[in-house]
């Protein structure tokens, strides 16, 4: 069982800001209610004028030994007691809550989480990693290693500060909870990675995440082969076994070493050189709709190899022929170094000035 989750999906962090301002609110206010009670005495009780009033409750309450401004009756005396102890005893509060906000950095901290919070809130078509495990620690390196904008959820407090010190944008909460998802812009964001070891949780993500965003892409981890029935019945676009996914790979290393050193080094990895990238064709932005390969000339224009093309009805076409022609909702596949891909996405979507 997980202990200690924040309510709503609000950090350690940011509930210990809140209530730093919290109570320095209440403090001030008390102190403004005390000066307010001190000048309305001296002016309607004692009959001074509203200057004398407030310069007597400013040194009073200040405690600075000034000399009474005007004599003062017995019973202004009283009350001018027990103003000094009501003010001392304010001020004390104020500066306690502040020297303890100061030397545990709450509003160093608090300051930090709110500009991740609205810099989280800015974020357009990015990434969600609910669970920081294993499996999650890796999706957030290779991301990392792209540069790829991310939002990591996790609720325990280990995971949140090990993403932090990363430079990972974090979200300290319960994933399960929609109003978690929702801070980490699930309806903005392009992708979500459910990769907590429980697969029951994974399934609650997924769900939440597709009533939120239908849109959205989910790739989820799975346990057990049962797990991944279930997960795909209840919305997951790709589900991925650790076990089955390791034994496969294993499997492919001891039979095609050089292969799965090839795959390896143009799929993951943050010093790779030539990398492997998919490019959708949308009618309002690409010209080359409607025309041949031999046509678009793609290859010869950027340099990069095009590998294989994908239908919008999900027809894989392997080392597609010049003869090929593209529709809306393709997906190319392409391979080549950083500046052809670039060169191709250039000819794919150009930029409209």
């Amino acid at each position: 069982m997980r202990q200690n989750r924040p309510r709503y999906g609000e950090t350690t962090v940011e509930e210990s800001y809140r209530r730093t301002r919290q109570h320095l609110t209440r403090g001030a206010i008390a102190l403004g209610c005390v000066m307010v009670s001190g000048v309305c005495w001296y002016h309607f009780v004692e009959g001074w004028s509203w200057l004398d009033s407030v310069y007597m409750a400013v040194i009073t309450l200040s405690t600075v030994g000034f000399g009474e401004t005007n004599p003062l009756s017995p019973r202004g005396r009283l009350f001018t007691i027990l103003l000094i102890m009501t003010g001392v005893g304010v001020i004390a509060y104020i500066l306690n809550n502040l020297t303890e906000a100061i030397v545990q950095g709450h509003f160093q901290a608090g300051f930090r989480s709110l500009k991740r919070r609205r810099f989280m809130e800015s974020m357009q078509g990015h990434y969600i990693i609910c669970g920081l495990g294993r499996t999650g620690r890796q999706v957030a390196t290779e991301f990392f290693a792209e540069n790829i904008p991310f939002v990591v959820v996790d609720s325990e407090d280990s995971a949140v500060q090990r993403a932090q010190q990363l430079g990972y944008i974090t979200l300290q909460g319960d994933a399960t909870q929609d109003q978690v998802l929702l801070q980490a812009g699930v309806e903005r964001a392009r992708c979500l990675v459910a990769a907590l070891p429980s697969d029951a949780e994974n399934l609650y993500i997924v769900l939440s995440a597709k009533t939120l965003s239908p849109d959205i892409r989910t790739i989820a981890r799975a346990s057990s082969e049962e797990a991944i029935l279930k997960l795909q019945r209840g919305g997951a676009d790709v589900v991925v076994s650790p076990y089955i996914t390791g034994g496969k790979r294993m499997a492919a290393a001891a039979l095609r070493p050089q292969v799965v050193d090839f795959l390896d080094g143009i799929l993951t990895g943050a010093e790779r050189t030539v990398y492997v990238e998919e490019f959708l064709l949308l009618p309002e932005s690409c010209p080359i709709i409607g025309k041949t390969l031999a046509e678009a000339q793609l290859g010869r224009q950027s340099g990069a190899l095009i590998l294989a093309i994908r239908r919008n009805g999900g027809v894989l076409i392997f080392a597609p022929s010049a003869d090929t022609r593209l529709y809306p909702g393709d997906m190319v596949i392409s391979m080549g170094n950083v500046d052809q891909l670039r060169l191709l996405s250039q000819i794919i979507s150009p930029i409209v000035r």
